[in-house]
């Protein structure tokens, strides 16, 4: 079991989309290579993962795994599963780490930000030995070919508020801050005001433009009012 060096955290990344286990399977010299892809959000829930192709691929030599968990990557584990030391689980974590997904915010460049992912590649000996350099290679291609084609989403931590604006005017300030770009939460009401319910990325710079605006569209009559921190997902192009 390997433990690698944590990344430094951050408020958006990359993981599977929601749904079912994604599954891939590739031949190399007769050996069956089996990939099962798992969104998890613990370390719980990736074991649970390994333990349920055990009893599923009962006969198989081989259940090697690997996976990231954390916005920030923090947890990051792989496991030859009796497989040479150093040929399958690293070279498995290696292809998840340095997957590039998405355009960074800075640089507008890939960036390798894959989280919440498990991979377990299930091998069935073909009775040819792939040797150390060879079986790298297997294990590394078939979880960089599963994950190349699976459906991936950006998560994004984005911080909600709340604006309270008399009824008459709140269709006007909805529009001016959708068309903004700003991400309508819904609204609440009360005997005075409509609360428009909005959410931004947690980042002070964002915050600070969104408070400037607010005070443009309304005299300086409204304010945010802060209403909690929500995960959401955005599918990526393919």
């Amino acid at each position: 079991m390997m433990n690698t060096q944590a990344t430094p955290g951050t408020n958006s990344y990359t993981t599977l989309a929601a749904g079912p286990d994604f599954r891939h399977e590739i031949s190399i010299k007769r050996s069956r290579f089996i990939t099962v892809l798992r969104r998890v959000e613990d370390e719980a829930a990736a074991r649970d993962l390994v333990a349920e192709l055990r009893k599923e691929f009962y006969d198989a030599r081989h259940h090697c795994s690997a996976f990231i968990i954390g916005p920030d990557r923090g947890v990051q584990r792989s496991n030859d599963d009796g497989e040479p030391s150093g040929t399958a689980g690293i070279p498995m974590l290696d292809s998840l780490m340095k997957r590039e997904t998405r355009p960074g915010a800075a640089t507008n460049a890939a960036q390798a930000d894959l989280s919440d992912v498990c991979a377990v590649v299930v091998r069935y000996f073909g009775g040819i030995l792939l040797g150390a350099g060879g079986l790298v290679r297997a294990y590394s291609e078939s979880v960089s070919t599963a994950v190349d084609a699976v459906p991936l989403v950006r998560r994004d931590r984005l911080k909600l508020f709340t604006v309270a604006v008399p009824h008459a005017e709140a269709g006007r300030l909805e529009n001016e801050l959708r068309a903004a770009g700003y991400v309508m939460t819904g609204n609440g009401y009360d005997a005075v005001n409509t609360q428009v319910g909005l959410a931004m990325p947690d980042d002070e710079q964002a915050i600070s433009a969104a408070v400037e605006r607010l005070a443009a569209l309304t005299a300086g009559r409204c304010t945010l009012a802060a209403a909690g921190l929500e995960w959401v997902d955005t599918p990526l192009p393919r």
